[in-house]
């Protein structure tokens, strides 16, 4: 995906959704490693 598809809006929603889901399991173990962190801290 580049720059044009974006500008064009030819981009592949299925590809969006795919990152989308991606970031959200991305944030999802960031949150889970920061509540473990704090747990172990104690």
């Amino acid at each position: 995906m580049d720059q044009k598809d974006l500008d064009s809006g030819r981009v592949d929603l299925a590809r969006i959704m795919l990152l989308n889901d991606y970031l959200v399991m991305e944030a999802d173990n960031q949150y889970r490693i920061d509540k473990w962190r704090a747990a172990n801290e104690r």
